[in-house]
Parts: C-alpha cells; structure tokens; sequence
C-alpha cells in the first residue's frame, strides 16, 4: 500500500514491478513457462502503443511479464470495486467505463496523460474476447487514433498460447505448458493524420493476423 502514497506514475511503476514478480511465481507454482519470440528488434527504452490480440483472460499476465518498459494496462473499471484488491488495480490500470460517453472520454484523456508522463500503453483493440474461429475480430479506432494524435509508434504482440493455458470459459482451469508473447515489427505513425486512421487500423491488423496464423492453425473459411 505504501506505494499508492507515491502517485500515479512511481506508484503505479512499483506495483507493476511487484505484479511482475508476482506473475512469475504464480507461473511457477502452476507450471506455466513464459517464453518471448522477437520476430524484429524491440526497444525497451521507447514509448509504444501496444496492440494485442484478446482471447483469454490469462492474456494480462504475459503482457505484465513481457513488456519490459513502464506501462499502462486500459482495463474494465467494473474491477476497481473489488475490496482492496480494486485499489492496487486503480493505481497500476486506466479504468474505462464503456457504459457513458464520459466514461470512455476520461479513459481517452488518462491514457494521454500517461503517454505524456512517458509511459507506454497497452490496448486490446478487439475489445472484448474473440469467441470466433478466425484469429481477430474486427478492430476498433481507438488505439489507433491515439497512436496517430500522439505520434506514437504502435508494437503489436500476439498471445499465442493463452487460449490453452485458460479458456475464455472459465477462470478456474489451467493448463501447465508454454505461454508465448511474440513482439512484431514496430509501426511508425510519424506524419499520420486522421485521415490515414483506417489505413493504419488495416495494416496493423493485416501484420497480427498473418502472425497468429503462423503460430496457430486455423479451420479454412
């Protein structure tokens, strides 16, 4: 607790820290083996929009252990009513709350502010859990417009293995074995505008969704 006594930005740092080291002995105990694939360079000390796919509710441990720069998680603001628990999560998430306009413009201007206090930030743009057969639904703005007005570069990663560790059916079962974090290629956003939004939303999903396909085997549509 003496932590959130720091702020938002050193706080929030130290309880990801300690999340960190959480995440890996909880891996330990229950036989998970975190492993990282760096398919293109990747700069630790850069800011970044991370991207990733969403299909499991064991994707938040691998994005805690394998982004090795200060980071903000934008998480569902129903979680920070947990008793004590909920106050940890306020102080290491950027809560937004879906159900209002204002609710998702206050999350809009917080993952900003963290972007201006030198954090990266981590968006799934999928939005919920892909419950298809294909590797992604459909994608929205958000990230990408952030990125844009920002001028921030976005790093896409997959969770390849996530699925199989914890199905999105259940929070009560998991399944020893490796769980996979695969960094691809940055994408520049320098001089985009608006206007390239779509473009940048398509080519960034195009990049995920032939990288899932080389690591999983999907049915033919």
């Amino acid at each position: 607790m003496f932590a959130l006594l720091l702020g938002k930005v050193k706080g929030g740092n130290i309880i990801y820290k300690l999340c960190k080291g959480w995440a890996r002995i909880w891996y330990f105990f229950i036989g998970i083996k975190h492993h990282e694939i760096y398919e293109a360079p990747h700069a630790t000390n850069k800011q970044y929009v991370f991207v990733a796919n969403h299909i499991s509710y064991m994707d938040i441990p691998p994005a805690i252990v394998g982004i090795h720069q200060p980071l903000r998680v934008l998480g569902k603001a129903e979680m920070s009513k947990v008793p004590i628990f909920g106050w940890i999560y306020r102080a290491a998430v950027i809560l937004v709350d879906r159900t209002t306009i204002e609710g998702r413009m206050r999350s809009i201007r917080n993952l900003k502010a963290a972007l201006n206090d030198g954090l990266s930030i981590f968006i799934f743009p999928e939005g919920t859990f892909n419950e298809t057969n294909m590797p992604l639904k459909n994608f929205f703005d958000g990230a990408f417009r952030m990125a844009i007005e920002t001028q921030t570069p976005i790093k896409p990663i997959l969770f390849v293995d996530t699925i199989k560790r914890m199905h999105y059916s259940s929070l009560f079962e998991v399944t020893p074995g490796l769980n996979r974090v695969v960094y691809l290629e940055e994408i520049a956003v320098e001089g985009l505008t608006l206007d390239n939004l779509n473009e940048l939303k398509n080519k960034v999903y195009v990049i995920m969704e032939e990288g899932l396909k080389r690591y999983i085997q999907y049915p033919t549509p």
